[in-house]
């Protein structure tokens, strides 16, 4: 039921003018305040029954104990006050007991009293009864969960992302950035979900909400409208959710980014009629990533190392072939990219699918390729490739093994539908191996963990192979096969005061400021990724690059060489011995001596 008073005021409010986005946003927050208040009215409605009952009751009681005379100590008539009627009857028909008072009872009044009890244990019985069912109804127990939620939301201070859809993207994505101190806000229709996170090892309390992500109302409630919401993230399993989540933030927030997961081209041009939001096919990557690790095996090696984020250690290099012919199995959407990607390469593809037509593909095979009969029509002997690309992991580990039996030298690329088959697609110990789920979440952490990432991903293919293999070889040498943690410097006057005058002359190396503040002749264990000036961005530059104000830096390496360089920007003393290699002494007393001895 809605409460009247914030329907009123969300008519009130939306007569806003001048700023129809923000009040078509209010307009939504209000309904959903009132939808998420309704938990009291539900109370209320359906305790109203127990409630007349208990209080006609007690009121009979009362009146009955002061029409019913009684004696005082000598003997005389007596009749007790509602006072006292009202205090007996709170000790009795609360099962308290006390005692006969101000005198001992009559016969009478002991009689009433006894009616009395045997009705107020009645009525009792009838409202807990009530009560009791009422903490079973599931709409009640959402109205409270909504309420409950709406509270935790509305309490949240720093900023948070907004996570529609707790599946394994989510979950890795949720883990990710709590690591990196970030709060998020999380919606699913899945109620095992929801229950999963909240006995998930988490920093900070993490609000979450059993909902469907498709009700506007329910996403202003999750903080659309919150004035500390930098994203909304649509990962659930229904692209049509996913999609309505990308109509209700472009509508009533089109200033917040906006991520949405989707593997169909049709989806992903409806979304994109609404504003500008960040789509992810996870088949349009896993395709591009293929095409990457085809060509520039260290490019791929540096680039799936990067996104998989702190902790994350420096994976195998592949080698895999550069040339020949490929064989696709599944000729689904993903089999299809596949086919496009390797194309356009110049790579001769056989796609084999049971639902293919051949009129799509003059070079199409139809039919079941776990079917050696199937196979034998394609010359796997010759071929260097193949890909086990269908929406079932039954199917496509056997692919695999009938693709190896056939040619044990193949370079195998495999889709994993399920994460309950991770152990079944290691032990094949699959080439390349495509997890929706996983691509996703890496992808969105790139964006999302800091924009400078996502920039040195997108340029760093075209600086081409040796490039990246130096570049993993400066992170192994200075940081080792793990990679701790990222950040980034923004050499501002406020977030680095120690370098201005510096920064102002045009004299500042990057290998100056990677030096140790405990000893100036070794450099940090840290790499800076890259540098952004202005619209413009250099990769990976080398110690002579010169820094300058306004600059943005991304480094990766390990914790010790941030805090270390943190120090530095921050510290005049320490700022003066690593560029110069002059002590100069920090506090007032130890100048003060200086200046004495001199």
């Amino acid at each position: 039921m809605a409460n009247p008073l914030l329907a009123f005021w969300s008519t009130l409010l939306g007569r806003d003018e001048d700023r129809p986005a923000r009040r078509r946003g209010r307009q939504a927050a209000a309904a959903s305040a009132a939808q998420a208040s309704a938990t009291v009215f539900l109370v209320m409605r359906r305790m109203r029954a127990p409630l007349i009952v208990l209080i006609v009751i007690f009121a009979v009681s009362v009146l009955g104990l002061t029409l019913i005379p009684g004696q005082d100590a000598a003997g005389r008539p007596w009749r007790m006050g509602f006072f006292d009627a009202f205090y007996v009857m709170t000790y009795t028909a609360s099962t308290i007991g006390f005692g006969e008072i101000p005198y001992p009872f009559t016969y009478n009044q002991r009689m009433w009293v006894t009616i009395v009890i045997y009705l107020t244990v009645i009525g009792w019985a009838y409202a807990i009864g009530s009560l009791l069912a009422l903490l079973q109804d599931r709409a009640f127990r959402h109205a409270l969960a909504l309420q409950h939620f709406r509270r935790k939301v509305n309490r949240l201070r720093e900023p948070f992302l907004i996570l529609a859809g707790y599946g394994r993207t989510g979950e890795l994505l949720g883990h990710s950035f709590d690591a990196l101190g970030r709060r998020f806000v999380v919606l699913d229709a899945n109620e095992d979900r929801i229950d999963d996170l909240e006995l998930g090892s988490y920093h900070a309390d993490v609000p979450a909400l059993v909902a469907d992500a498709r009700d506007p109302g329910l996403l202003c409630v999750a903080g659309l409208t919150h004035p500390s919401c930098e994203a909304v993230l649509a990962l659930t399993d229904d692209e049509e959710t996913n999609l309505a989540v990308v109509m209700a933030a472009a509508l009533l927030r089109p200033d917040l980014p906006v991520i949405a997961r989707t593997t169909s081209r049709v989806l992903v041009e409806r979304m994109q009629a609404f504003g500008d939001p960040t789509v992810v096919n996870p088949f349009d990557c896993f395709g591009d990533h293929l095409r990457i690790a085809l060509k520039a095996p260290a490019s791929y090696q540096l680039m799936t190392w990067l996104e998989s984020g702190p902790g994350a250690e420096l994976p195998v290099r592949g080698r895999p072939p550069r040339e020949g012919a490929w064989v696709v199995c599944g000729y689904g959407r993903l089999g299809r990219q596949i086919t496009a990607d390797l194309r356009v390469e110049g790579t001769q593809v056989t796609p084999i699918d049971p639902r293919a037509s051949a009129d799509e593909d003059a070079d199409v095979v139809v039919g079941d390729g776990s079917d050696p009969r199937v196979l034998s029509r394609v010359d796997l002997h010759s071929a260097v490739g193949f890909v086990a690309g269908t929406d079932s992991d039954t199917t496509n580990l056997s692919l695999v093994a009938a693709a190896r039996r056939a040619n044990p030298g193949l370079f195998v690329a495999a889709r994993q539908n399920r994460s309950a088959s991770a152990a079944l697609f290691a032990a094949m110990e699959i080439d390349a191996l495509l997890v929706p789920t996983d691509v996703i979440a890496r992808e969105v952490y790139a964006q999302l963990s800091t924009p400078l990432l996502w920039r040195f991903l997108r340029e760093m293919p075209a600086k081409g192979e040796a490039w990246a293999a130096a570049l993993i070889d400066r992170l192994t040498s200075l940081c080792g096969t793990q990679l701790h943690t990222m950040w980034k410097v923004h050499l501002t006057p406020k977030e680095a005061p120690a370098l201005s005058g510096w920064l102002a002359s045009g004299q500042l190396c990057l290998a100056d400021l990677m030096r140790s503040p405990n000893n100036r002749d070794e450099p940090l264990p840290a790499v800076a990724l890259i540098v952004l000036r202005g619209e413009g961005c250099t990769l990976a530059p080398d110690g002579d690059f010169v820094l300058v104000t306004g600059d943005e830096v991304l480094f990766a390496g390990w914790s010790a060489a941030r805090r270390a360089l943190d120090t530095t920007l921050l510290v005049d003393a320490v700022r003066e011995y690593v560029l110069t290699g002059r002590r100069v002494p920090e506090s007032w007393i130890w100048r003060k001596l200086i200046r004495a001895s001199t």
